[in-house]
């Protein structure tokens, strides 16, 4: 199995761990997901990296985020591999004014209900991640549901799929979650094939002021930003930084 793969399969099992358990409440209503600016992430731990940030706290964290002009706040919620939770979603949405991503595995349909349920403003969907009928499917309950989605690819070959399922951001990222390697040249090479899909994320390989304004030049319109913001001493200050950048 690929690293993807076995990310996958757990994500399955933990939700349908969950399946059994009755989902919150009503809501707060979905916040409309910007088009522009910076996606700081909440981001304990990676299988790439190890241990990031195990203790942080999601809402302060989250919060010296939104202070440093963070346009909206990715929240990973994946626990096996990232150390994440749907509980630091609904803290995280309930401490801040901007909209909320989940940041997960996403395959089922399920884990599209439960992600509203905990008050999530958009979604994650990996085009490698699943066959494109069940992304078409996602994508448009996600819609039902009023959930934005961020269609992520790592390659040309996926370009179609993100056609086809017609997101509301397309992320590109660096890192192939296959092999877990970081090309920082892979968003130079998709983006002019990109353009007109939906406005463009760079994940990924950013950590300075130089990195964010390279990607602006090449076209990003969002920048995505994880393990250099939640390790960041001053996250505060960091995340004002890239904004300026």
């Amino acid at each position: 199995m690929s690293h993807l793969e076995r990310l996958v399969a757990q994500a399955l099992a933990d939700a349908r761990e969950r399946e059994l358990q009755p989902l919150p409440g009503v809501p707060p209503p979905a916040r409309p997901f910007p088009r522009a600016g910076l996606i700081a992430e909440v981001k304990r731990a990676s299988p790439s990296k190890g241990a990031i940030n195990p203790g942080l706290d999601p809402v302060r964290l989250a919060q010296a985020y939104q202070r440093g002009g963070a346009a909206a706040i990715s929240v990973l919620t994946d626990r096996v591999h990232f150390g994440g939770s749907l509980e630091d979603l609904r803290a995280v949405r309930a401490a801040v004014s901007v909209p909320v991503l989940r940041k997960d595995f996403i395959v089922e349909d399920f884990q599209v209900r439960e992600a509203r349920a905990h008050g999530a403003d958009a979604i994650l969907l990996i085009a490698a991640a699943a066959p494109l009928d069940t992304l078409r499917r996602l994508r448009a309950l996600a819609r039902e549901l009023g959930l934005a989605v961020l269609f992520e690819v790592h390659d040309e070959s996926e370009l179609a799929a993100a056609r086809a399922c017609e997101p509301d951001l397309l992320g590109i990222n660096a890192r192939d979650l296959k092999t877990l390697e970081v090309r920082p040249e892979t968003f130079a090479r998709l983006a002019p094939l990109a353009r007109g899909i939906a406005p463009l994320v760079a994940e990924s390989g950013v950590r300075t002021p130089d990195d964010a304004r390279g990607y602006r030049a090449g076209g990003a319109d969002l920048l995505l930003v994880g393990e250099a913001l939640s390790s960041a001493v001053d996250p505060e200050s960091a995340t004002r930084a890239l904004v300026r950048a």
